[in-house]
């Protein structure tokens, strides 16, 4: 008999988290470390663990993330944005309370590219006159 796992991959600026959720204890897996240990920052966690907050699954599943990219603020994002979609496969009914969490969109923004003879993408260097 095989194991019910669930998958969703959750993107936000250049970082990608591919998240694996198990019927369990709670136990949460980020690249082969605890999640305390990864994302040291408690708001960082608090993002990362919002989808089951919002639908009140804490200690139901066991998280298992592998992500890259980034820093650790999209990151968290990231892992948010999957687990909020894996949590869809687990149970459709649940899309109610994450969109109105807001969720389940995906942020759009990324880095806007450096222009030529610019420092960076809309930046400029200083006028001189004379």
């Amino acid at each position: 008999m095989a194991i019910e796992q669930y998958h969703a991959i959750g993107r936000r600026k250049t970082s990608v988290a591919r998240v694996y959720l198990r019927p369990g204890n709670g136990t949460w897996v980020v690249n082969g470390r605890p999640l305390e240990q990864y994302l040291p920052r408690h708001v960082l966690r608090q993002s990362a663990t919002r989808p089951l907050a919002a639908t009140e699954t804490e200690g139901q599943f066991d998280v298992k993330v592998t992500v890259n990219g980034g820093g650790l603020r999209g990151q968290a994002d990231a892992i948010q944005l999957g687990v909020a979609r894996a949590l869809l496969q687990v149970n459709e009914e649940f899309r109610s309370r994450l969109r109105a969490e807001e969720l389940l969109t995906r942020d759009p923004r990324e880095v806007e590219r450096k222009k030529p003879g610019r420092p960076g993408a809309r930046k400029r260097f200083q006028f001189s006159k004379r």
